[in-house]
């Protein structure tokens, strides 16, 4: 069996952390490359954590087979509307570019329900605008996840989804499957699952999809 290398950014996220993990204990990597700002606390021989500058992007870093992208922010914690779609858009879609250049064949990017670059949701259309442009990049395979509210545990407090995951919890019988929320692990569980299909092409997986994995 061939060894591949894996390329992650938003390492250090809900599903970046989970996702670190399991391909740490995936026999078909034989090196995981985390591009970060800080240095997750986890340590393994087959992982390499690598600093790097989102605005000054250095090219020679960003090198794998596959690129996973569990990149993003929220508009409070970015401060503006700008700095949000810098994270969400500008990051993504200029890693993706240089990881191709370098020679990844295949991208697997945590998007979000309801991503349309036609929403009047400011949110929405950014993950739509990302999701659109991925699309135009030449890879065999592009996979787009689209998780319904993430559950499990953040380093950092986000009110909304607190107030969310209660409201899941306690309604979760009268809640459709789509719509549920859904482990940040098993969404690691599910773009690996993803990533090592026999899909090619542009392929979009909705959270419903995703607990089928």
């Amino acid at each position: 069996m061939t060894k591949k290398t894996a390329l992650i950014i938003g390492a250090s996220g809900l599903v970046g952390k989970r996702l670190v993990q399991q391909l740490l204990q995936d026999e078909r990597y034989e090196k995981i490359t985390a591009l970060v700002r800080t240095p997750l606390e986890i340590k393994h021989e087959k992982l390499t954590q690598t600093r790097y500058d989102f605005n000054w992007p250095n090219a020679d870093l960003a090198i794998g087979d596959e690129l996973f992208c569990c990149l993003g922010t929220t508009i409070k914690k970015a401060g503006s509307q700008a700095a949000f779609r810098k994270v969400d858009y500008d990051y993504i879609v200029e890693t993706a570019k240089i990881a191709l250049a370098n020679g990844a064949k295949k991208i697997a990017v945590v998007s979000s329900m309801g991503a349309d670059k036609d929403s009047s949701i400011f949110y929405n259309r950014i993950k739509g605008e990302t999701e659109a442009a991925l699309q135009k990049l030449s890879y065999e395979a592009c996979y787009i996840l689209r998780p319904s509210l993430l559950m499990g545990a953040r380093d950092e407090l986000r009110m909304g989804e607190l107030v969310g995951k209660l409201f899941m919890t306690a309604f979760a019988f009268a809640v459709p499957n789509k719509y549920k929320g859904i482990e940040g692990k098993q969404v690691a569980k599910a773009m690996i699952a993803i990533m090592n299909s026999n899909k090619v092409g542009f392929q979009i997986f909705e959270s419903d999809a995703l607990r089928t994995f």
